[in-house]
């Protein structure tokens, strides 16, 4: 993930040199928002990304074994997350064929900075419940994850992918999420981290970069803490 780090903060910088152009949501009250005020917000505003993921590969068996494992891993970020039909047919194989999913893959995702007060404001208008986690804290969510149907409670899915993701600041101490959920929909796969409000992140900060690794898919998205305003108020 560090080549993909450096390569998302030089175009955060410079964007930052330069004015980001008005857009129409800004001068208007949140009752007056239409349905493209509200797209644009939850696809792309400060608070709103679109991001490229990246499907790693799978490891071959002897990759496996060296590091003491045997067969796949299962579960959240790795079941389903390959396309259907995209594990060659045994004719192919025979025939010399390369299996996609030995090669890393993107995929692109949604990342929304979900307790920001005009993300939960567009999210009722456009009438979809906001995900919600018990106590107080930032609210990050990855929007678009393939993955098939899995037993298990929210958080429990949610547990093991804890270590796995951080906020990072430039001169300051990563931040772990103190609480992470996996929600089902109908487009694939929810997942919504709670990092605690003692991280204090200010406009000072300049930028915050979430990142994650679910299974086998990584993301990693750059923020931009001084474009996070709403009615002069940051919104985190």
């Amino acid at each position: 993930m560090q080549c993909r780090r450096q390569l998302l903060w030089l175009p955060a910088l410079c964007a930052a040199l330069v004015l980001a152009a008005d857009v129409a949501w800004k001068s208007k009250e949140i009752n007056q928002w239409n349905e493209e005020d509200v797209r644009q917000i939850l696809s792309d505003s400060p608070w709103a990304k679109t991001s490229v993921g990246i499907i790693s590969r799978l490891e071959t068996e002897d990759e496996r074994r060296e590091g003491g494992k045997m067969g796949q891993d299962h579960g959240v970020g790795f079941d389903g997350v390959d396309a259907k039909g995209s594990k060659p047919k045994v004719v192919d194989t025979l025939r010399g064929a390369v299996d996609p999913r030995r090669s890393n893959q993107p995929l692109m995702l949604t990342v929304r900075w979900e307790s920001a007060l005009p993300i939960r404001a567009a999210e009722l208008k456009a009438g979809a419940e906001p995900p919600t986690l018990e106590g107080d804290g930032y609210r990050i969510a990855v929007y678009g994850v393939p993955g098939g149907y899995f037993k298990k409670d929210p958080k429990s899915l949610g547990n093991p992918l804890k270590k796995d993701a951080a906020l990072k600041r430039n001169g300051k101490k990563d931040v772990k999420p103190s609480r992470v959920e996996v929600f089902q929909k109908e487009d694939g796969l929810l997942i919504v981290y709670l990092f605690p409000l003692s991280a204090e992140i200010t406009r000072k900060d300049g930028f915050v970069e979430f990142e994650a690794r679910i299974g086998r898919v990584g993301v990693a998205q750059l923020f931009n803490v001084a474009e996070m305003e709403f009615r002069g108020k940051p919104e985190l």
